[in-house]
């Protein structure tokens, strides 16, 4: 009989870390070396519009690319998000509004493991970009399940955020060829 040995780590242990990783389960992901040029992009895009939309609400702000702590096992970066109350330099509980933007290294992660984690957490709003189709794909959490919205590319859509909402256009975020 053989016993295989599984490291779990917490963030206490991601904390002394070097590099850029993020921590699922008690497992340890090595991120992807820094975005492309075109992810970089319209993730810019997508930080930028929520931020303008968000100006006026004054218990809601956009974040990009920070850490959201899940759990004491669990650790995750997503490319954008939105939080609705005060947060401490860390980011500990549940946003309302996840962007992920797919790429080739990142798509299944995003999919399914990053899809799973925000459903069961709560978020409101998932939603996985991907920048060469170009096409976004919305989720919304209904009854405890991610139901998908539609897909998008040059159309409008609101959000509906605690105490405010959010108008976003996916026509302004697809990089210009």
């Amino acid at each position: 009989m053989s016993l295989a040995y599984v490291e779990h780590y917490t963030v206490d242990d991601y904390d002394l870390w070097q590099g850029d990783w993020e921590l699922i389960d008690g497992m340890p992901y090595a991120m992807a070396p820094s975005p492309m040029v075109t992810h970089q992009t319209v993730n810019g895009k997508i930080f930028i519009q929520l931020n303008d939309a968000l100006d006026t609400c004054s218990e809601c702000q956009a974040l990009f690319e920070i850490d959201w702590i899940v759990a004491n096992d669990t650790v995750v970066r997503p490319d954008t998000l939105v939080i609705c109350y005060e947060a401490d330099e860390k980011i500990t509980k549940k946003p309302e509004i996840i962007f992920e933007v797919a790429s080739p290294s990142t798509v299944t992660k995003d999919e399914k493991v990053k899809f799973e984690i925000y459903q069961r957490e709560g978020v409101k709003y998932y939603i996985l970009v991907y920048p060469d189709t170009p096409l976004a794909k919305v989720y919304e959490l209904r009854d405890g399940r991610y139901i998908k919205v539609d897909d998008f590319t040059d159309e409008t859509t609101t959000f509906t955020l605690p105490t405010c909402e959010v108008t976003f256009d996916f026509s302004t975020i697809w990089r210009k060829k």
